[in-house]
């Protein structure tokens, strides 16, 4: 089975390349047959990067400790659970994982433009053969999925405790498809620059890809934030690793993106900043994987340094200077048809959203390659730690929340000033009014309080739009509230699944500003010990030992929880001792914590086992975080919201046809 997937992947790498010169070849001349063998290929290869997958899946279920990676990540005693993760557990796997998503979404795209965009396809067809004729190398050149080991091991190595956690099913996959999703919309784009056929349409045929590519790299974004909460065992849930930076970077240029391409489908305008920003979006994933294997970052997420990092360094250059120099070549094809009427507009609050998030991507990119760039100029590396990006990102992501509320309520063109108070008028009241509540509820503290205070804002004017709505739909009695609110709703599903969206967005922000408010307490006890935080009194009662398995010996520890000197429940977190085997089957032990939250809607208490320690206390650091569950609620609500403006809508698909038919 395993040359089965070796020589799939060899097989494969020929047929990229297969692909992508018929693709190319085809659309020059105009040949359909070259155009439909591409096409034909590209099926052909996620067929073969399928074998390859299922290979490595079973010689990971059998203990196959021959291939290097089997070894490396799994051993005897894992369960199947986190056997089915150690497929994306590593680099070799990854890359194959990568692979398979890019295969299937290829064949996706090519069976759902069968009959149309034809002009567009064999430019798409290109682009996808080219990038994974790039990830096919990888894996048949300097990072080989079936490498075999020179000595037969007695047992594997053994997953990385930290990644035996559920967040290893789900937060991978999701960025994964996020990243992957994005280079539909990238390969459209530079089809589009390529047939010159620059105005809307490979925009509306992306626009669920591009809402897709966002949605999931926005819950892998999240996701990866739970994992580190509930497992890293340090209280926070982002500390602006350079590996969460790099999934955050185009996350922000991919909002951007979303937000500008309204402007070309209602005004036409923005075309070169539209065609940038999703180069730009699919740069930057490529960049992010650039980072986590190139060794060039210090990080508990990276692959840690390996000759794959110089190929995605020339594959990353290649892009840049591709994709600008295609932009660059149809520049006088991309001037728009309108100009910007007024700064009081529609138009300029997208742009002023615009510009924000692209500040906020350089400003982390900035904060994340500085301690390399100082190394280069000076000699010396020079950390950037977690104060300066709260210090630089704070005040964007309270203006990028404030335009947020703003926006729906000023016109497209040119606002006039009294239309603009009377729509202001009702959420500034509701805002003064919640602002005052605030204050009077102790929120003295500048930050938190502007941070609340827009959060009432946005709030009230995203219902506003939705009250005013309702009112016009139900002017006349033809229909009630309870109808006429779902009615708007689903007649106007990409609007109002963007207001659904941004109301997650206001719930995480509600979120990150309870952190201002965390307090933390550490100490060392005896059974029977309290220690007191906040409210909370913890007691340790005992600790309970076991080795359910040879490879992991776990104490766990029972502290009764109390609130005001009423009970209400118990914390037991974990000390674990993972014995990870080297190539003799002798055990290596590393020490890791599995925390215990008691998590309300107000505020988690969150409790660590951090020592055993030899005159037999416990070291225990509890924190307490308030309005932590505010963002894991916002980030379903963004999901939800983001699946809504997804929904076929057939109205829309007609009018689209109507104006376009197929190109």
């Amino acid at each position: 089975m395993n040359e089965i997937g070796e020589y799939s992947l060899l097989i494969g790498l020929g047929v990229s390349v297969y692909a992508t010169v018929v693709s190319f070849w085809g659309a020059k001349t105009g040949a359909r047959q070259m155009i439909k063998s591409a096409e034909y290929a590209m099926a052909a290869l996620f067929m073969l990067v399928s074998i390859s997958s299922l290979a490595l899946v079973v010689a990971l279920y059998s203990n196959d400790f021959s291939i290097e990676y089997v070894y490396s990540y799994t051993n005897r005693d894992l369960g199947w659970f986190y056997r089915l993760t150690a497929f994306w557990a590593g680099q070799k796997g990854s890359l194959l994982f990568w692979s398979w998503i890019l295969g299937f979404f290829s064949v996706w795209v090519v069976l759902q433009n069968a009959n149309k965009n034809r002009a567009l396809m064999p430019y798409v067809v290109f682009i996808l053969a080219v990038t994974q004729a790039f990830f096919m190398l990888l894996m048949n050149v300097p990072s080989p999925v079936f490498e075999r080991m020179t000595v037969l091991p007695p047992d594997g190595h053994g997953l990385n405790p930290m990644l035996q956690n559920p967040g290893m099913v789900f937060h991978p996959p999701a960025l994964y498809l996020g990243y992957v999703g994005f280079a539909i919309p990238f390969a459209f784009a530079m089809a589009a620059l390529f047939t010159g056929h620059l105005g809307d349409v490979w925009i509306r045929t992306t626009r669920r890809w591009t809402i897709f590519s966002w949605l999931f790299l926005t819950l892998g974004n999240l996701l990866g934030a739970n994992w580190a909460y509930v497992e890293l065992g340090w209280g926070g849930y982002w500390a602006w690793d350079p590996v969460e930076n790099a999934s955050f970077m185009p996350w922000l240029t991919g909002t951007a993106f979303l937000h500008s391409v309204m402007i070309q489908e209602k005004k036409d305008m923005l075309k070169t900043w539209n065609v940038s920003l999703i180069s730009l979006t699919f740069i930057l994933t490529i960049f992010g994987t650039f980072l986590t294997r190139s060794g060039l970052i210090s990080s508990v997420h990276s692959f840690g340094e390996s000759t794959v990092g110089t190929y995605f360094g020339v594959f990353l250059i290649v892009t840049i200077l591709f994709s600008t120099g295609v932009i660059a070549w149809r520049l006088p094809l991309l001037k728009s048809a309108n100009s910007m009427d007024s700064i009081l507009s529609r138009e300029a609050s997208f742009m002023f959203n615009n510009l924000m998030l692209i500040g906020a991507a350089f400003a982390v990119f900035w904060g994340t390659m500085f301690p390399m760039i100082s190394e280069l100029v000076k000699g010396e590396k020079i950390t950037v730690g977690p104060p300066f990006f709260n210090q630089v990102m704070t005040p964007i992501g309270l203006g990028l929340l404030l335009l947020t509320g703003i926006c729906p309520l000023i016109a497209w063109r040119k606002a006039t000033l009294s239309n603009t108070e009377k729509n202001f008028l009702i959420p500034l009241i509701i805002t003064v009014t919640g602002s005052m509540m605030l204050w009077g509820f102790g929120v003295r503290e500048l930050t938190p309080w502007a941070s609340f205070t827009i959060c009432v804002f946005v709030t009230s004017a995203i219902l506003t739009e939705i009250v005013k709505g309702v009112m016009a739909r139900s002017a006349g009695g033809k229909e009630n509230y309870v109808s006429a609110f779902f009615n708007l709703m689903w007649k106007n599903k990409r609007r109002y699944g963007g207001y659904i969206i941004h109301i997650g967005v206001i719930m995480t922000f509600v979120g990150f500003t309870g952190s201002w408010y965390n307090q933390d307490k550490e100490a060392n006890l005896f059974p029977g010990g309290k220690i007191a935080i906040k409210d909370y009194v913890l007691t340790y009662y005992k600790n309970d030992y076991s080795k359910p398995k040879d490879t992991v010996e776990e104490t766990v520890a029972t502290l009764l929880i109390e609130k005001g000197g009423k009970k209400i429940g118990y914390a037991q977190p974990e000390h674990n001792m993972y014995h990870m085997k080297n190539m003799n089957g002798e055990g290596m032990p590393q020490p890791a914590s599995e925390v215990s939250i008691y998590s309300t809607m107000v505020e988690d208490l969150y409790v660590i086992y951090a020592a055993l320690n030899e005159d037999g206390s416990a070291t225990f650091k509890v924190h307490v975080n308030p309005l932590v569950k505010w963002l894991w609620i916002g980030s379903l609500m963004m999901a939800a919201g983001s699946l809504f403006s997804m929904w076929p809508d057939k109205r829309e698909k007609k009018r689209f046809e109507a104006l376009h038919g197929s190109v």
